[in-house]
């Protein structure tokens, strides 16, 4: 037995042929020099993309055809802040009066009942099929099938009825569409946020005694909104552009007004970057507003 503490040396191996061969040197790591990986196309495209952006920041700079001092003119003009704030009110109750009906969507096809399920997959079908713009301008003349509506007994007398030119005007029919079109999309997206929860929770709470509404409510809802958030920010980021749709019902939003500005001035360049610099603005906005919701949600579930 050695009483050293050098590693025993390797007895030297033999082939099949009963051959003694000698066992390799061992290699000193230590002198071995370490050679980085070479990316030269990758440096390649580096070069080239930053050449592409120097050329488009040049343009933007030098061409005189940006007008960039009439930019600067109507961006902050009264007409245009005006239609900013007629693009966020459309955006805004799109948003809650479409959710909180899908959200009601949602949980008819999660529900056990076969006619609640039909009735709200065929409203999904219906409204994802037919586009926006005729939805919108289908609502905008409503007046058209309907003078009036009654509110009373149905098939029976009414109690009391509207002139639906008065109560449907171009600001209602604009809401009333966006939201049932938002509708059918955020049913699907609630949806796909409740099944993504575990059911042997719900199933662990039953056994707790735990109400079925609280379940949904303090156990379902706070998990599924992880998954439910990015593409319900998705859809509202959609809606706030999509709304430049409703310029066919000569609503004074953004994109309209934009219209209407260049069509007088013909100054369609610079008036159509306004458009777009308030986009990007509040589109922005909206993704940091994301970020943070996103992060409550995922309290306990990053370190």
């Amino acid at each position: 037995m050695s009483l050293t503490s050098d590693p025993p040396l390797s007895a030297p191996s033999t082939d099949k042929s009963g051959t003694v061969t000698a066992e390799p040197p061992a290699t000193d790591y230590a002198q071995l020099k370490v050679v980085p990986v070479r990316h030269p196309w990758r440096w390649v495209a580096i070069a080239a993309t930053a050449v592409l952006l120097a050329q488009f920041g040049h343009g933007l700079v030098t061409n005189a055809g940006w007008e960039w001092e009439v930019f600067a003119e109507f961006f902050t003009a009264d007409v245009i802040l005006k239609a900013v704030w007629t693009t966020l009110q459309l955006t805004f109750y799109g948003t809650a009066l479409g959710f909180a009906l899908g959200i009601v969507l949602a949980f008819m096809r999660l529900s056990s009942s076969r006619f609640l399920k039909t009735v709200a997959f065929g409203y999904i079908w219906a409204f994802r099929s037919i586009p926006l713009i005729v939805q919108l301008l289908f609502w905008f003349n409503l007046a058209y099938l309907y003078k009036e509506l009654q509110f009373g007994i149905p098939f029976g007398p009414g109690f009391f009825s509207f002139d639906t030119m008065g109560l449907v005007g171009a600001m209602s029919a604009a809401v009333l569409g966006l939201a049932l079109h938002q509708a059918a999309y955020a049913a699907e997206i609630v949806r796909g946020g409740v099944l993504a929860v575990d059911s042997g929770q719900l199933e662990a709470a039953a056994a707790l005694g735990i109400p079925r509404l609280r379940q949904i409510r303090r156990i379902v809802l706070p998990q599924a909104m992880r998954s439910i958030l990015p593409n319900a920010a998705n859809e509202v980021i959609s809606l706030f552009k999509g709304t430049s749709i409703v310029s066919v019902m000569a609503i004074g939003e953004l994109f309209y007004q934009v219209q209407v500005i260049y069509g007088r001035n013909g100054r369609v360049v610079p008036l159509l970057m306004v458009a777009t610099a308030w986009y990007i603005l509040l589109t922005s906005a909206l993704s940091v507003l994301q970020h943070y919701v996103e992060r409550h949600f995922a309290k306990g579930t990053t370190r």
